[in-house]
């Protein structure tokens, strides 16, 4: 009998540990002059429990070992409140710290969240600084406009809109400015700033619902602006208009759409030859590919310049080096995960010598100074975490760091993409990660039906930053990431399929991909659950209230579970409304209670801003009575996304653990 099959001894278990305290280095990025990098590395003493931001010296590479791993020439901690969580190195000399801390206080709209009362919510800091990261010449970004207000509640507005500000432009040509947006309250403000002196010269301000779409790679100026309109008949056009000679911008034709059609329009770059724009659109096919569009004669080519025949192109790459500065040099494409196509041929013969050296990983060429003399690049997998190496003289190979070196990756598989048919026809791509050992003819698997969030996005066979995968798969579950209808980068057709169909048609994708692996003699029937976060968790919950479920029970970390105060919610943000939020209808986890048949966990963090607690607290409440073995958690500090401290980590990865073993009665080899 196949039931009776013994399963092979697993290895070990990731270990919570492993994926709770935080990478050994991470953020790594590479000065465009190739002489310094910047990363985030573990506090020194503090055993992964807080981070600091270090730099490293390559402007001799004579003196950079390639036996050992590179020694930081400065490191410097956060402090008490804030943490450091990304690092980017500048031009110059300069390097940029972002750092997060918890924040609790009135918003009054000037941050997501609550426009009354006090809001438990996360603020970030951006620091400037150089080589020596000397903290006394740290110097905050983005604090300087706008203070003297003389207005206390406008002063803090515009401290808190600070940490909203971003860097939208590099300006490769320019070694002093960078090109910045500053949002929250009023409109959106883009500006060149000033790096060495903090000032900043305004270049647009939105107006009306008017958003730049492209700047100029070398100056920063507006080349495209979009904008969405409501068209009188319950639908919105989005519109795009183009910078003309005479300086005046005129609306395209041939892009525009109505939001309900969706079409994908990214205007990637333009072409310094012929002033025609680079388009990766879906307009002529399902999945996105390259087009080029004339402005001055409004024309959207049909046929592709780029195109891959089984997923969409996801972006051009563009050079920044001055020796051909704005070349297209190549394409990426949503694969099993990113990949990229290069045109220009030493890079091309680099990603092609780094593949060859590293078989069945990843390998992402991350930042190349102006003669490839540096390549800073990354190796990984989904059973590999992310290993970041420098390459000197096109030939000698320094290591920087590995994120998580204590990992074991020979305990772990492979994650594979497949396909399986959902019950009304349409191809359901899923992403599957079984047991190091497993083979067909053993004992079959305990399911975990992993849904991503979104669900306006998808899940990918590369390193999985939460460990969830993973994590399940070493414990013995088959884990199963469903790439429903709904889902992006598989072709309009299943994007587009999901409208309207939460906890419907949606959820049928995920029931099915458990009942494929049924018939494919993988899963065992009678011990399935599904686990999801965000959107995810929204799955999760339906899944308690649908009739007949074929699970055991259910996990929702963060999840929505109250539809009609989500489309509330959703109503402040115009550009969801009219394209994303009139998608968000269908079956109402909230409204259905009653109808619970699984137990449920629900965790949820306490400083969730973007799915505030109240979904996951009034679910439980309801669901318990019909389900008591139903569990609530909820994670003190704990905010909506990544990245998250380690004791979140580990607060909810015992909790899954624990739930999926005892109460579900999932233990492998049970």
């Amino acid at each position: 009998m196949l039931g009776a099959a013994v399963f092979p001894a697993q290895a070990k278990p990731l270990d919570i540990e492993d994926m709770a305290k935080y990478p050994a280095v991470s953020s790594v990025s590479m000065s465009v002059e190739g002489d310094l990098l910047v990363g985030i590395v573990h506090n020194p003493g503090s055993g992964g429990e807080d981070t600091a931001v270090a730099t490293w010296d390559i402007s001799d590479a004579s003196k950079l070992p390639t036996d050992t791993g590179l020694v930081p020439h400065a490191i410097t901690p956060g402090n008490d409140r804030m943490r450091m969580t990304f690092a980017t190195a500048l031009s110059n000399g300069k390097v940029q710290v972002l750092g997060r801390q918890a924040w609790t206080g009135q918003t009054a709209g000037c941050l997501e969240g609550k426009s009354t009362g006090n809001e438990r919510t996360f603020v970030n800091k951006f620091y400037m600084s150089d080589l020596s990261l000397n903290p006394r010449d740290m110097e905050e970004m983005f604090s300087k406009p706008g203070m003297g207000t003389r207005n206390a509640a406008m002063e803090q507005c515009l401290e808190l809109q600070a940490s909203l500000s971003r860097i939208v432009s590099m300006l490769p040509l320019d070694d002093e400015h960078v090109i910045i947006s500053r949002g929250g309250l009023g409109p959106t403000r883009y500006f060149k700033y000033n790096m060495r002196t903090e000032d900043e010269e305004l270049l647009f301000r939105q107006k009306g619902n008017y958003q730049p779409t492209l700047l100029d790679r070398r100056t920063g100026e507006v080349l495209v602006t979009s904008r969405v309109e409501p068209d009188g008949t319950g639908d919105y056009d989005i519109e795009y208009y183009f910078l003309q000679s005479d300086g005046e911008f005129r609306k395209s034709e041939a892009l525009n759409s109505k939001a309900s059609k969706r079409f994908t329009v990214d205007v990637e770059g333009v072409d310094d030859a012929t002033g025609k724009y680079y388009v990766v659109t879906d307009k002529f096919s399902d999945k996105a590919a390259v087009h080029m569009y004339d402005a001055t004669t409004d024309t959207l080519e049909s046929e592709a310049v780029a195109a891959h025949p089984d997923f969409s192109i996801t972006s051009v790459i563009f050079s920044s080096r001055k020796a051909d500065f704005n070349q297209v040099i190549g394409i990426r494409y949503g694969g099993a995960v990113s990949t990229p196509i290069y045109f220009e041929p030493t890079l091309k013969a680099i990603q092609e010598q780094l593949e060859k050296a590293y078989p069945d990983r990843r390998v992402q060429l991350q930042d190349t100074n102006e003669d490839f003399s540096r390549v800073l690049y990354t190796v990984s997998s989904s059973a590999n975490p992310p290993v970041h190496y420098l390459m000197t003289d096109l030939k000698r190979i320094h290591l920087v760091g590995a994120e998580r070196p204590w990992i074991d990756a020979d305990a772990m598989r492979q994650t594979e993409l497949v396909y399986y048919t959902a019950r009304d026809g349409l191809e359901i791509p899923g992403f599957l990660t079984l047991p190091k050992g497993w083979k067909k003819g053993d004992a079959r698997l305990p399911l975990v039906v992993l849904p991503h969030g979104g669900p306006w996005s998808r899940d990918s066979a590369g390193w999985d930053n939460s460990g969830w995968p993973q994590f399940l798969a070493t414990r013995g579950y088959a884990v199963l990431q469903p790439q429903y209808r709904g889902s992006t980068g598989f072709g309009r057709e299943l994007w587009l399929a999901g409208d309207a169909e939460w906890g419907q048609k949606m959820q049928d994708d995920k029931d099915d991909g458990a009942a494929w692996l049924v018939s494919e003699g993988i899963a065992d029937p009678n011990r399935m659950a599904m686990f999801g976060y965000s959107y995810g968790g929204f799955a999760a919950m339906a899944a308690t209230v649908r009739p007949n479920s074929p699970y055991r029970c259910a996990i929702a970390g963060a999840g929505v579970s109250n539809l009609a105060r989500l489309g509330n919610n959703w109503s402040n943000n115009r550009l969801q409304r009219a394209v994303q939020g009139r998608t968000v209808t269908g079956m109402d986890p909230a409204a259905n209670t009653e109808k619970a048949n699984i137990p449920i966990l629900v965790y949820h963090g306490d400083r969730d801003v973007r799915v505030p607690l109240f979904h996951g607290v009034d679910f439980y409440n309801a669901v318990k009575r019909h389900q008591p073995a139903s569990k609530l958690v909820v994670i003190e500090d704990m905010p909506h996304s990544l990245p998250w401290w380690p004791e979140h980590h580990r607060e909810s990865l015992s909790a899954i653990e624990d739930y999926l073993a005892t109460t579900c009665g999932m233990q492998p080899n049970a």
